[in-house]
């Protein structure tokens, strides 16, 4: 029976992993995650059928444990934010790369056979070159991008030295249903989203028109299982995106659109390691993954817009 492990399994991309392999009755998922951002309910739908465990990846221990009988990770337990990084840079780097080391040695002395990483476009840093191709110089811009940029080369060198099958996708702005609109650090999509329904300002940092490649949170999950099955790709690093891109005051405008409602909207400097525009290649994985976006950006802001309306119970 293959087994499965998604670390960081109660967050947004984690959660939505573990449920897309209930949903492909896979019945060996095995979940970890801290819940210090990660949340039960984004696992309600699959929680009798998964097997969720209470811990951190900073704890080897408890990593060593859990990846007992694995054959494929999906690694995504991150501190995630931009802003928090910079706050807090050593917490970032014992998590993403300390944690990460940690995930890789379990890997490695379990014979697991592939680790798929969840990694980051902030590794390109603020190149004026477009679209980003996995050949480009990166110059990361934060402790985030730059602790991203080393999990991945732990990644491959886990691959060229002890033969552990890596794949890194680097994101793009993945975001979708459950992504959270809480959080101090809440991403673009469900910050406007949750302003709107609420009837507050929309907060732009800069003139709103720099761009970003957002993915559907559904292709990002294609993505992950492409990548874990794919014949020949240890050691790769592929950019993960829509291949596209929209400008945040066109976001602003499709989501007040959408959801039927005009809000303020106010702007704020730009934020101290943000880049200016993000636009992929995708085309590698196209080829070696067969990837391919099944949702548009803006039909993928229509659903995420409708199911926050649904979730927050505002409006008709």
């Amino acid at each position: 029976m293959t087994r499965f492990l998604v670390t960081g399994g109660a967050g947004f991309i984690g959660s939505s992993i573990a449920r897309k392999l209930v949903e492909q009755e896979h019945q060996g998922v095995l979940v970890i995650d801290n819940l210090s951002t990660g949340k039960r309910e984004n696992l309600a739908p699959v929680l009798e059928r998964i097997d969720l465990q209470i811990g951190d990846i900073r704890d080897k221990e408890f990593v060593e444990k859990q990846m007992r009988d694995i054959e494929v990770v999906f690694h995504h337990a991150a501190v995630a934010s931009v802003d928090q990084s910079i706050e807090d840079p050593m917490a970032t780097n014992e998590c993403n790369i300390k944690g990460t080391l940690n995930v890789l040695l379990a890997a490695r002395d379990n014979q697991v056979r592939r680790v798929v990483f969840a990694s980051s476009s902030a590794i390109y840093g603020d190149s004026p070159a477009l679209p980003k191709h996995e050949r480009m110089p990166v110059d990361p811009l934060s402790p985030y991008a730059l602790s991203k940029y080393a999990a991945e080369r732990y990644c491959q060198l886990f691959f060229h030295l002890y033969g552990v099958e890596t794949v890194c996708l680097r994101y793009f702005n993945v975001f979708g249903p459950n992504q959270d609109a809480g959080s101090q650090y809440a991403a673009v999509i469900p910050r406007f989203t949750y302003a709107i329904l609420n009837g507050k300002p929309i907060t732009i940092y800069g003139d709103g028109e720099q761009t970003r490649d957002f993915i559907f949170v559904e292709d990002a999950v294609s993505a992950n299982l492409l990548a874990a099955s794919a014949d020949g790709v240890g050691g790769m690093v592929f950019n993960i995106a829509s291949g596209e891109r929209i400008s945040i005051n066109q976001l602003a405008k499709h989501l007040m659109d959408v959801l039927d409602r005009e809000v303020p909207v106010t702007h704020e400097e730009p934020r101290i390691g943000e880049v200016k525009h993000s636009l992929a290649d995708i085309s590698k994985a196209a080829e070696l993954l067969g990837y391919s976006p099944a949702i548009d950006t803006w039909e993928g802001l229509r659903r995420s817009a409708l199911w926050a309306r649904s979730i927050h119970n505002v409006g008709c």
